[in-house]
């Protein structure tokens, strides 16, 4: 899942973004409001959450204009203005949910689950195709009693592909929305994971494959 990270104090958001990261996001991390609002603008994002206190733009005017432009988003306010005031202006400028800081890393990562829930975006902890099964809260994928523990990047293909069955994803857009816009990484990453997304579902003798469509990308099929 995608999130973005709009919070101006970058050892504040650094955090975040590995905290969401360690439970299998792919994160995006902007530190003001005009980034945020671009980036909002330009990517369908599973959540998002925003800091109040920005330069440029403040979240409240960044939600506003994403709002009026169509972005229907989940979002999240995370503080330190935690006045009954400021909420109801968070909420009512189309904010979903609002956390004051401080607050606790657990009450987070719970916040930012529900709000991909609300995205539509929720799954039950296993997802399978065949008698392929995805455990999503373990990270493994397996077959009868054979099991592999899924890495990080592995992961959030994987459950794209089983999400979407039978959809032709490209190159590119694998790239964009598992390694995001920031990252420094070459596109043949994707091919390289694609790679080892195969040699572990061969292990599993798994009754699913991920096949490449020539000069459109790839997708999971059943054998």
């Amino acid at each position: 899942m995608r999130v973005l990270i709009a919070e101006d104090e970058i050892g504040i958001a650094k955090a975040l973004k590995l905290i969401l990261e360690k439970n299998r996001f792919s994160v995006d991390m902007v530190h003001n409001g005009l980034d945020a609002l671009d980036y909002m603008l330009s990517v369908s994002y599973d959540a998002v959450v925003l800091d109040i206190m920005m330069p440029g733009l403040d979240g409240l005017e960044v939600l506003k204009r994403a709002r009026a432009a169509g972005v229907s988003s989940p979002v999240l306010f995370l503080t330190a203005r935690g006045e009954i005031e400021d909420r109801v202006a968070g909420l009512d400028a189309g904010a979903d949910d609002y956390l004051p800081k401080p607050f606790a890393t657990s009450e987070f990562v719970s916040r930012v689950k529900a709000l991909t829930r609300r995205s539509g975006s929720y799954t039950p902890d296993i997802i399978s195709l065949g008698e392929t099964k995805l455990d999503l809260s373990g990270y493994t994928l397996s077959r009868g009693e054979r099991s592999v523990r899924l890495g990080n990047k592995e992961f959030q293909l994987m459950e794209l592909f089983m999400r979407n069955r039978g959809r032709v994803f490209s190159t590119e857009y694998l790239m964009d929305k598992v390694w995001g816009l920031d990252s420094e990484a070459e596109i043949d990453v994707v091919w390289t994971y694609i790679g080892f997304l195969r040699k572990k579902l061969r292990q599993l003798d798994a009754d699913i494959e991920i096949k490449t469509i020539r000069g459109a990308g790839y997708a999971l099929e059943e054998s």
